[in-house]
């Protein structure tokens, strides 16, 4: 995998995958930036950056990173009273980029994908989550649905995200309790099955004339109040 841009790569340097990155390649400008000490760099040019990376968003450096290491369901789930993103089929990785660092910022313990039908994490996505995912572990699953049965044996509630639900995104109590979010596919919402398998559904208030939000926007207003209300209840 080659990352590219500045966020991707400096926290890929700091992060999990540190003993991974091998070559970096960095224009003039950038191999003088300040966290780049120490670190051995290659110089190419702009054209010489992007013929590497494949993409023009590349500000003037990238890296040979290995590939992404996936954590394993269960690990998300250790720990006490664990907040989880499950993402029921989300493709675009931007949005999965996006709910990354969304999430690593809430202080989730990771973010559950299906293996198919799904973005993966990619250099795209890496870039989008401003370098999130090499802090944030990233779990792979056959079946979103039987992951949530699985987490609601673990003692997490399941919440799905839904803008049919009656119950609104602030009402539950989150605190004392592991949690897992569910987010649905960008266009279709949750399928049956995954809705199912939620403990309870709850929607964010639509106010304008637009149907709904976008799914990261929607993970980071439901996230938030999961963060907050965890801590009124602390």
């Amino acid at each position: 995998m080659i990352l590219y841009g500045r966020n991707p790569v400096r926290e890929a340097l700091r992060g999990r995958r540190k003993h991974a990155v091998g070559d970096v390649w960095a224009t003039a400008g950038v191999v003088r930036e300040p966290w780049l000490e120490g670190v051995p760099v290659k110089r190419a040019s702009a054209e010489e950056v992007q013929l590497r990376c494949g993409s023009t968003a590349h500000q003037g450096i990238c890296a040979e990173a290995g590939g992404y290491p996936y954590s394993s369901a269960e690990e998300l789930l250790t720990g006490e009273n664990p907040l989880v993103v499950a993402l029921d089929q989300v493709q675009d990785p931007q949005n999965l980029g996006s709910i990354c660092r969304t999430a690593e910022c809430a202080g989730a313990a990771g973010v559950v994908i299906p293996e198919r039908r799904a973005a993966e994490i990619t250099p795209a996505v890496c870039k989008a989550s401003a370098g999130a995912v090499e802090h944030l572990r990233v779990a792979r699953v056959r079946n979103i649905a039987d992951f949530l049965t699985h987490a609601g044996g673990a003692g997490c509630w399941c919440y799905g995200a839904s803008g049919e639900a009656q119950v609104a995104y602030d009402a539950p109590d989150y605190s004392g309790a592991g949690v897992v979010l569910v987010l649905g596919s960008e266009g279709h919402g949750l399928r049956p099955r995954v809705a199912a398998a939620c403990d309870e559904l709850v929607a964010l208030p639509l106010l304008g004339t637009v149907e709904s939000l976008g799914v990261s926007a929607a993970a980071a207003a439901i996230l938030y109040e999961i963060l907050q209300n965890r801590r009124r209840g602390s």
